[in-house]
């Protein structure tokens, strides 16, 4: 098959044993690769018994996906970590820029499957058709560079020879991975997460530290070679041609977020405006990047930057930081201090963690300090706004699960749970102080502005919860929609390398490599609605320690119901009436009903009848049968 290899590496971590599982080629027209396989796949192998899986047990699997333009478009190269999340109890493609994807695919693979749990700490050494499973018991504990700098050496990869990057194609998790923290990143590089769904946690339940691949064979052939290399040209052209990401990169948005939309997190989303210029990409420019463009491997964009900074004999190096670990590390904290977000978000990628999701639960500790609701006597310090060395102790008690935070490991919407628990208080009275949507911290921008991300039900919609990168909209057959984004993780490529690329051309370059004759009305219509229906399914059988009920989940947290307290857009909220009536209007297009639960019909036409049972037994538990 053009652009596939057609089968994975089935990993079996309790017997340290290995084989092949094919894929048939019907399997990835329908789904695609990336993350509509890894929908298919989960459903597959645990769909019958999902509600009882426990996320950090031994029988999730963890899957690491290619895509069918993995190695081919020229915008960098990602993988795609998926499994029932820690996070959602649901399905997260949580998407990580690595050499190790076209590795992966260069040994002859489409991705991998990892199952059971490794007696002792391990980490897998793949070399083409050779596979160890390595002790990894020296850096167990060990943070991101200690680890990166061990499998340098323990791979013996001649990088001058060889003219490979100075460390080697890998996964990775830090401490906070090893010790179940729900917002654990799988990282790559130093600096590279995929933080969405908390799969650093899956690696460490399953005593896994780091994944590495050398692949030294050629890529699958391509369908129409002619076609294919013309069309690479023009969108190398059309990539470089965005000054802004090219320039600055995402940290662009850190004052323009605030400053212009009014969609930035301030104090746990207390405010979303602020005009402090010290605040912004230009002060990394002109005092911390040491380094402007830096590339993954074949992208164009070169968007990231280096930020360095040395304190006290410490060094703190970090990429960017990307607008939303500074968002979420520093204006959601209170810190306007561009100096102390570089360095919580170079700790943060030391530690293994999510800053999005970390943050995220760090902010609402902040307020939960602020209201009262928690204490010094909790904690052991205070929690001030804008204070640097109170939030990197609140990092490394989350990280460590040190005191109280062993409560805050668990996330966000978990916390607040356990935390009205300990308090006597209606989970309500916690709850109204979580930003986040079904068990997933909501990505930095606001939507009550409607400035930034303007659909009301960005969030409430998305089978991915609160990911800024898969949300919700209409029409469902534009990019708006969920249904683009499933797309790209599907395809495997970075969105960002997308934004000034038209969907037809990189449809084109996708058929091209394929040999497929994917329309943007299949695309819209059938592929993204199949694959977005099994993953609401999941979504909504959840278990088996949270459950979601559309009725009440379905939601925007309540603090984007509330006036905007300053800025150009003072007074604006969201309308919970035209929420209500979006909501339905898009699970309607999508084939679902009122409450967001697929269809019978919609799951026949789209050739996936066969998960109407797993409908039965929502219903059932909802009383909606």
């Amino acid at each position: 098959m053009p652009g596939f290899w057609g089968r994975l590496l089935d990993i079996d971590l309790s017997s340290q044993r290995h084989k092949i599982y094919e894929i048939p080629g019907l399997i990835y027209r329908m789904f695609i690769g990336g993350r509509g396989l890894a929908t298919w796949i989960l459903w597959r192998e645990l769909g019958d018994k999902w509600e009882n899986i426990d996320p950090l047990g031994p029988e999730n699997i963890l899957l690491v996906l290619t895509g069918p333009l993995t190695g081919y478009y020229p915008g960098g190269v990602k993988v795609i970590i998926s499994g029932k999340s820690p996070q959602s109890n649901g399905v997260v493609g949580s998407a990580v820029s690595t050499e190790l994807s076209i590795h992966l695919k260069a040994a002859g693979y489409d991705g991998l499957i990892i199952r059971g749990v490794s007696k002792d700490p391990v980490y897998l050494y793949i070399d083409d058709e050779k596979i160890e499973y390595r002790d990894a018991s020296r850096i167990w504990g060990r943070d991101a560079v200690e680890t990166l700098k061990y499998l340098r050496e323990d791979t013996k990869i001649d990088f001058r020879r060889e003219g490979a990057k100075p460390w080697p194609p890998s996964i990775y998790v830090g401490p906070a991975g090893e010790n179940l923290v729900r917002t654990a990143s799988v990282n790559a590089k130093w600096s590279h997460g995929a933080g969405y769904g908390g799969y650093g946690a899956v690696f460490g339940s399953k005593k896994l530290k780091a994944v590495v691949v050398r692949g030294r064979g050629p890529l699958p052939e391509v369908s129409d070679s002619e076609k294919f290399l013309s069309l690479r040209k023009e969108i190398i052209s059309l990539i470089m041609k965005d000054y802004h990401m090219k320039h600055w990169g995402t940290p662009l948005g850190i004052y323009y977020t605030g400053a212009a939309t009014s969609s930035e997190p301030i104090r746990n989303w207390q405010e979303e405006w602020h005009d402090v210029r010290e605040y912004s990409h230009w002060e990394l420019e002109t005092r911390y990047w040491v380094r402007r463009y830096w590339s993954d491997y074949s992208c164009p964009l070169s968007c990231m930057k280096v930020s360095y900074v040395e304190e006290n004999g410490e060094i703190y190096l970090t990429d960017g930081p990307d607008y939303e670990m500074a968002a979420y590390l520093g204006s959601n904290l209170g810190i306007f201090d561009i100096r102390s977000v570089v360095k919580l978000s170079a700790e943060a990628d030391r530690l293994g963690l999510c800053g999005i999701q970390t943050g995220n639960v760090m902010g609402f500790a902040f307020e939960l300090f602020e209201k009262g609701i928690i204490t010094k006597d909790d904690l052991g310090y205070e929690l001030r706004w804008g204070e640097y060395e109170c939030a990197k102790k609140l990092m490394d008690d989350i990280t460590y699960r040190k005191g109280f935070g062993k409560i805050l490991a668990e996330g966000t919407y978990r916390a607040a749970l356990q935390i009205a628990k300990l308090k006597s208080l209606d989970p309500s009275e916690v709850l109204k102080y979580a930003v986040q949507s079904k068990g997933i911290g909501i990505g930095a921008h606001g939507i009550r502005s409607k400035a930034d991300y303007p659909q009301p039900i960005a969030y409430v919609a998305s089978v991915q919860g609160g990911d800024h990168t898969s949300v919700a909209g209409l029409p469902i057959n534009t990019q708006e929609s969920e249904t683009w984004k499933v797309f790209l993780d599907s395809a495997v490529i970075c969105m960002f390398t997308g934004f000034n690329v038209p969907e037809e051309k990189i449809l084109d370059i996708f058929n091209a490599v394929t040999g497929w004759r994917v329309s943007k009305e299949e695309l819209y219509r059938e592929i993204g609605p199949r694959i977005l229906s099994i993953q609401r399914i999941l979504l909504l059988l959840g278990g088996p320690d949270v459950y979601w009920d559309p009725r009440i989940h379905d939601e925007n947290p309540k603090k984007f119901y509330e006036p905007l307290p300053s800025g150009p857009f003072k007074g604006w909220k969201a309308d919970p009436e035209e929420v209500r009536k979006l909501k339905i209007q898009y699970f309607g297009e999508l084939g679902w009903d009122e409450y967001g639960i697929p269809r019978e019909e919609t799951l026949n036409k789209l050739g996936i009848g066969y998960v109407s049972s797993a409908v039965t037994r929502i219903k059932k538990r909802l009383g909606l049968d």
